[in-house]
């Protein structure tokens, strides 16, 4: 099923009538050319990528053979439209015909694709977080410069007119100082299971290209789609998964340029035992110096008597943010609920301004591409970098950590008063789901210092480790200088 490149010349050839009379094409990168994009990973946000890049979209890649026929065959339907189909995204990458990818693939693979496509001298829609470790994350970045490419981040808040102007708000002093920003994801998630044996990978999916730099090994969960994001071989749990969209427009209203100088974790999986290993309630504090970033993870339901039916319909929210920011300043603040909208509230809580709008985050790169102009993108690769950065630190905070009992995380935590509040939230929250918290029951992540320029951590070997990963030699990521 590996596409050949002579196939592809031959079916692009076939193509050229509907490329050359597609009316978005030249509006694209000019009169007399045109964009030919592959979209690589079409499960969940692949889908959104195909649609929301329709007019572009001639190629399709997936390392499972049956969604890749799925989607194509969902593809032709929708918009009449044949595309060409590819198993393993390098050959896809290969071909001069294709001018540009969306990387909506597991996490572990985004960079590697990314920086593959942009060596190659494609530009590049990528899924957020935009990599899988921070070191990684960077190499990406840096092969933006490098190779001149366009590389947009799937943050797609950032193109929302209503956002913008509510952050200018705040950061013109409209609301005094920023205090703190608080970003939350309550979102219901429940157990997937665990086998007693191995998980039988289907002769349809190629899981050597599936694993691609990730460790190859036995999987003990019965899906292997969609619940990577709970093991941190693959994902970054729920904070890297749905929270990096608020992770971002938090940093964004604080206006920080660079990970935090500092980061704890406190956090576990908890509720229930499955093949997952990232926390699935958590809470994360960076110590920025001008004012701190806490993001809160919720996967549990409000309380224990709502794990029936009723889970994704009762989750908690904070000051009006469940999946959303608060940021929070002298003399008022702003909430932020969902990727388009946020309200400002005085220091009385009354409310004194409203934004709504939404943005075409795809056509925003696209118009970048036409220009060839990065600056023009609203989510340049080096912000979706250092918004998935704090995601990860999170996370290495909480892999080096320490089972402690609550007296002793209260005591590490003690002086912190915001902290303090967040961590008793976290108590509580857990204690309405019947958790046993007695003894060890929640991880102390270790407090971890960085140098923010190097990104490297200064205090935790172990931990400066995990910034980034071992790569199989197959699918090695580069290291690239700007």
């Amino acid at each position: 099923m590996t596409t050949t490149r002579r196939t592809f010349v031959k079916t692009t050839a076939a193509l050229g009538a509907f490329a050359l009379t597609a009316k978005s094409y030249g509006q694209v990168v000019g009169a007399n050319e045109r964009m030919n994009v592959g979209v690589i990973g079409l499960n969940g946000r692949g889908q959104d990528h195909f649609n929301g890049l329709n007019p572009y979209v001639t190629a399709l890649c997936d390392c499972d053979q049956q969604v890749l026929e799925k989607r194509a065959a969902e593809f032709k339907k929708k918009y009449d439209k044949e595309v060409v189909q590819f198993i393993d995204y390098r050959e896809l990458i290969a071909s001069s015909d294709i001018d540009a990818v969306s990387i909506a693939t597991p996490n572990h693979t985004h960079s590697i694709i990314g920086i593959e496509a942009a060596k190659a001298g494609k530009d590049v829609y990528v899924e957020k977080p935009v990599s899988h470790n921070v070191w990684e994350g960077r190499q990406l970045a840096n092969a933006a410069k490098k190779y001149e490419r366009i590389i947009q981040c799937g943050t797609q808040s950032r193109s929302s007119p209503s956002l913008k102007r509510a952050v200018k708000f705040v950061r013109d002093g409209n609301l005094g100082k920023i205090q703190f920003a608080m970003g939350t994801c309550y979102k219901p998630r429940k157990s997937i299971g665990k086998l007693d044996q191995a998980l039988n990978i289907p002769d349809h999916i190629n899981y050597d290209l599936w694993c691609g730099p990730a460790e190859k090994r036995d999987l003990y969960r019965p899906r292997l789609h969609y619940d990577w994001h709970w093991d941190f071989n693959t994902g970054n749990g729920d904070m890297g998964n749905q929270g990096i969209h608020q992770m971002d427009i938090a940093r964004w209203f604080l206006g920080e340029s660079t990970i935090s100088p500092k980061v704890i974790s406190i956090g576990d999986r908890v509720g229930y035992q499955d093949a997952a290993d990232t926390p699935n309630s958590q809470t994360v504090f960076h110590a920025y110096e001008n004012a701190p970033l806490i993001f809160e993870t919720r996967g549990l339901p409000k309380s224990k008597q709502y794990q029936d039916n009723r889970w994704g319909s009762s989750m908690d929210n904070y000051r009006g943010s469940r999946i959303g920011v608060i940021v929070q300043c002298e003399g008022g603040h702003v909430v932020i609920p969902n990727y388009t909208s946020a309200t400002a509230f005085d220091a009385d809580g009354k409310e004194i301004r409203k934004w709504a709008s939404g943005g075409n985050h795809y056509e925003n790169f696209a118009e970048a591409v036409k220009e060839r102009d990065p600056g023009k993108l609203n989510a340049q690769i080096a912000e979706g970098h250092i918004s998935s950065a704090l995601c990860h630190t999170g996370g290495v905070s909480h892999q080096v950590g320490t089972k402690c009992t609550l007296d002793d995380i209260k005591q590490a935590i003690d002086g912190d008063e915001l902290f303090v509040e967040s961590f008793n939230r976290l108590v509580e929250h857990l204690q309405a789901n019947e958790v046993n918290l007695d003894g060890e029951s929640l991880t102390l992540g270790k407090i971890l210092e960085f140098d923010v320029q190097s990104e490297t951590v200064t205090n935790d070997e172990a931990a400066n480790k995990l910034m980034s990963r071992e790569y199989r030699s197959e699918f090695d990521v580069e290291g690239v200088e700007a």
